[in-house]
């Protein structure tokens, strides 16, 4: 009983993962530029890819040969799939292959702790405002 509903599993995250890898390999034929195809792949790195190794170690473990070696490959390829995407995006913005983001509008204080002049006499009034109790 048990060994079917495991294999049953396995069979469902098989298909899954297997859809996953389709729609992966349709984007990056389809998709019309580098930035959009670099979106599918990934999806299919870490959700259809990991289906599949879960399957793996499902079935390892309803045949009685348990395995851990696919948490390891899970593991790596989470950890190492976005990074890689991330560093395929800023080569592509660097080359100058696809539009680059605007700018921000105040480049002096965006993702800084320096505080605008005209945000400052807010900032003072609620330092100056006692807290208030709970």
């Amino acid at each position: 009983m048990i060994e079917t509903i495991g294999l049953v599993c396995v069979g469902i995250l098989l298909l899954i993962g297997a859809g996953f890898a389709l729609v992966g390999a349709i984007g990056l034929l389809k998709l019309p530029d580098s930035m959009t195809r670099l979106h599918a792949p990934t999806k299919v790195g870490t959700v259809g890819i990991g289906a599949l190794l879960l399957a793996s170690m499902i079935h390892a473990w309803v045949l009685g040969a348990g395995s851990f070696h696919e948490v390891l490959i899970m593991a790596f390829l989470f950890v190492t799939a976005p990074i890689s995407a991330n560093f395929l995006a800023k080569t592509n913005m660097h080359k100058n292959a696809c539009d680059t983001p605007p700018k921000p509008p105040r480049d002096d204080t965006w993702s800084t702790y320096a505080v605008p002049a005209h945000d400052g006499a807010l900032t003072q009034k609620m330092d100056d405002k006692p807290a208030a109790k709970g």
